[in-house]
C-alpha cells in the first residue's frame, strides 16, 4: 500500500504519505488563500521526500470538510483528478473526524473549524466517535459548547470556546491512518469512509450575476 492522504478544508494545506504501517513524509502549510497554489508542490514534495513515484500509488484518501467552498473544492478535485488519472480508488473522510482523530477521547468534546461568515462547522464526539453532527451555526449556538473544544474554533473565538484543546488543523498523517484501518477493519468501529463529495452544509457565497442571494439553511 502507498496512500497519498491531502485534506484542504481548512487554512491548512495537509499532504502525507502512508505506506499501511507508518506515514513516510508529510508536509502543513497553514494559508487560506492559496491552497490551489500550495496543494500541487506539497503533493510533488512528499513523494520526491518518500523516495517515490506518482505511478506507486495505490490509493487517495481526502477530506471531505465540512469547510469553506473554494479551498475544499481545490483538494477533493485534486483527489479525483489523481485517482481518474492513476486507476486508483479515492477515499472521503469527514475533516472534523481527522480533527478528532488526534484527541485523546477520556470524556465528550467538540470539534469546531472556522466556516466564515461568524459561523464555524461542528460536531460532537465520544468515547465510540462522532455523536452529533456535522453541523455549522455561530459558536454561541452551538449546544454543549463548554465541553473542550479542539480545531480552530477555540483560537478564533476564545471567549465564546475557551476551552481549547487537541490539533486545530486536520492532519494528512491521521487522515491516512483512519482510512488504513477503516480497510482493515472488519465489522462496527471502524472510521466512516465516504464518497470524495464535498460537504459544504451551505451554498457557496459565489452566484450568478443577478442571481438572487439565497438564504443559508
Amino acid at each position: 500500500m502507498l496512500l497519498l492522504g491531502l485534506d484542504t478544508a481548512t487554512p491548512a494545506v495537509t499532504v502525507a504519505l502512508h505506506d499501511g504501517g507508518q506515514p513516510l513524509a508529510q508536509l502543513v502549510t497553514v494559508d487560506a488563500h492559496r491552497h490551489a497554489e500550495l496543494l500541487a508542490p506539497a503533493i510533488a514534495k512528499v513523494i520526491a521526500d518518500a523516495g517515490a513515484d506518482r505511478a506507486d500509488l495505490t490509493g487517495v484518501a481526502v477530506g471531505v470538510g465540512p469547510g469553506p467552498y473554494t479551498g475544499l473544492r481545490v483538494g477533493i478535485v485534486t483527489a479525483r483528478v489523481l485517482g481518474a488519472a492513476l486507476g486508483i480508488p479515492v477515499y472521503g473522510v469527514c475533516s472534523l473526524d481527522v480533527i478528532a482523530a488526534g484527541v485523546e477521547r477520556d470524556a465528550e468534546f467538540l470539534v469546531a473549524t472556522d466556516a466564515r461568515r461568524r459561523e464555524v462547522y461542528w460536531a460532537r464526539y465520544g468515547q465510540a466517535g462522532r455523536l452529533d453532527g456535522p453541523h455549522v451555526c455561530a459558536p454561541a449556538l452551538i449546544p454543549s459548547r463548554g465541553l473542550p473544544v479542539a480545531g480552530e474554533g477555540p483560537l478564533l473565538y476564545s471567549e465564546l470556546l475557551p476551552n481549547g484543546r487537541g490539533p486545530a488543523y486536520p492532519a494528512a498523517a491521521t487522515l491516512c491512518r483512519m482510512v488504513v484501518a477503516a480497510l482493515a477493519a472488519d465489522g462496527a468501529g471502524a472510521p466512516e469512509l465516504l464518497l470524495p463529495e464535498p460537504l459544504y452544509l451551505r451554498r457557496p457565497d459565489a452566484r450568478e450575476p443577478g442571481t438572487p442571494k439565497r438564504v443559508s439553511q
